[in-house]
């Protein structure tokens, strides 16, 4: 029987079997633990009762500090186990092992730090092969020269006849009255490479009308000159033709082409259209056609940009190349005044061939033209005089020629004249090698020689060539190609 203060229930610790099955039930013993907090480490114990008799059980005495130290040690090793790993710093893992995983993905930082490092081995890679090619000369200067192209044609005085057939002897270069040597000759009956542009304004078809009568519109004053020379001049494959017509701006209206059809096209568009304003921006128009810059898309490629980038007439590698101009004269609204259009022309070393198309009326009506411009803006005389002035100055100072057009029966003439002289360019160039100052103007001087005999032929040829060479640089050279 169990006495009434033992609990019916066994407890954590209770009897081991054995005992239980030698009959010593009534007696056996237990131990009651009330309170177990593993979190405050400690235990609390109640009563532990050993029976006096039975061979199995120890002296109580003896065994219950064994008992306790026990228990409390085995409770100490398994609560302290996971504090001290948890405690624990980390720990790098150890070098992998043959049989480990190698291949370890780098870290942002040792990839930069790799980067950095090729980068560095290139320069100084690239720092030696360029020493190693160098080559140093303390006695040698380096002297950057300047080449000055000249296209030259020969011309009878009496009969207006091309001279052809002559060869590098026959000419002499001379820069600021000192002979030049000449590097480089080329023969004529070369491709040509020609720019029409044309006055494609309310005044030059008043001016056409009034000149030609009312039979026609008056645009074909300026019309027909194009039509003519591309219908019979431009020969493919070899020579090219662009169009540039101009009012208060210059619009293309084809880029250079040998296509018989667009060629065609081109003259359809200047027939069918008519012009919208009264302004001749001429000068802004021959800056255009020389420098180039940013103008109207070309009409013909139906462009969905309103404005594109073009490269002028200097800018071209082409041998013989030229600007055809077929206007009035008349400037009216240009942001280029006549002085930087001068500069342009002599810095561009292109010829320009012009056809004076104001001058048929001017002829016809001069006696009924005020001295000065009319209140409405109609040219007087003085405008006119100004404006065949400037052609001939553009014409001169270009190495071209100035064809002022007195009736409309003259035109084929002056269009077979400036396609025999723009055919038959002789092109001479020489070295600059002085140091000459940005912007300088220096006057050119070909002197040719026809028989051979040693005496310059001026007084019965006339050598056409541009007059002056300007040295790159300065400030107005730079304000106009940035324009």
């Amino acid at each position: 029987m169990t006495t009434p203060e033992h609990s019916t229930s066994r407890s954590k610790f209770s009897p081991a079997p054995e005992i239980e099955e030698a009959g010593l039930r009534t007696s056996a013993p237990y131990i009651d633990v009330d309170q177990l907090k593993a979190e405050n480490l400690y235990l609390t114990l109640d009563k532990v009762n050993f029976p006096r008799q039975g061979a199995l059980f120890m002296n109580s005495t003896l065994l219950r500090p064994i008992f306790v130290a026990a228990i409390v040690i085995s409770f100490v090793v398994t609560s302290h186990v996971p504090l001290i790993s948890a405690q624990s710093r980390p720990q790098k893992p150890d070098a992998a092992s043959g049989s480990g995983k190698k291949n370890r993905r780098p870290s942002e930082e040792e990839l930069k730090a790799a980067e950095e490092a090729k980068k560095r081995a290139d320069e100084e890679k690239k720092r030696l092969e360029e020493e190693k090619n160098t080559v140093t000369e303390d006695t040698v200067e380096r002297i950057e020269t300047k080449i000055v192209t000249l296209e030259t044609v020969v011309v009878n005085k009496k009969t207006q006849q091309v001279i052809t057939g002559l060869s590098k002897a026959n000419f002499a270069i001379f820069e600021d009255g000192i002979k030049q040597e000449i590097a480089n000759f080329a023969t004529p009956e070369a491709p040509i490479t020609v720019s029409l542009v044309v006055e494609y304004s309310k005044w030059s078809e008043i001016f056409g009308r009034a000149a030609g009568g009312n039979f026609e519109p008056g645009t074909m004053e300026v019309i027909r000159p194009v039509a003519y020379f591309l219908s019979n001049f431009i020969k493919a494959p070899n020579d090219f033709a662009s169009v540039i017509a101009f009012d208060m701006r210059p619009t293309p209206i084809t880029d250079f082409t040998n296509d018989p059809a667009r060629l065609r096209q081109t003259i359809d568009v200047l027939l069918r259209n008519r012009p919208a304003f009264r302004e001749n921006n001429l000068f802004d128009a021959i800056k255009f056609a020389l420098v180039g810059g940013r103008g109207d898309s070309v009409v013909l490629e139906n462009s969905k940009q309103e404005k594109s980038d073009y490269a002028g007439m200097s800018r071209l590698s082409a041998k013989r190349k030229a600007v055809i101009l077929v206007a009035s004269g008349i400037d009216t609204f240009s942001r280029t005044n006549y002085d930087e259009a001068r500069r342009i022309i002599q810095e561009a070393g292109v010829p320009i061939y012009v056809i004076s198309t104001g001058n048929l009326f001017y002829k016809k009506y001069e006696q009924y033209l005020s001295p000065m411009d009319a209140i409405d803006g109609s040219p007087g005389r003085l405008t006119f005089l100004q404006a065949q002035n400037a052609m001939n100055t553009f014409a001169k100072e270009s190495g071209g020629m100035h064809f002022p057009m007195t009736f409309e029966g003259e035109i084929p003439a002056y269009l077979n004249s400036i396609n025999a002289l723009m055919r038959n360019q002789y092109s001479l160039s020489y070295d600059v090698n002085q140091n000459h100052p940005p912007g300088s103007k220096h006057k050119l001087q070909v002197k040719v020689d026809v028989d051979g005999d040693g005496i310059y032929d001026e007084k019965a040829y006339v050598v056409q060539h541009r007059p002056y060479y300007i040295a790159p640089g300065g400030e107005k050279g730079k304000k106009d190609r940035k324009k």
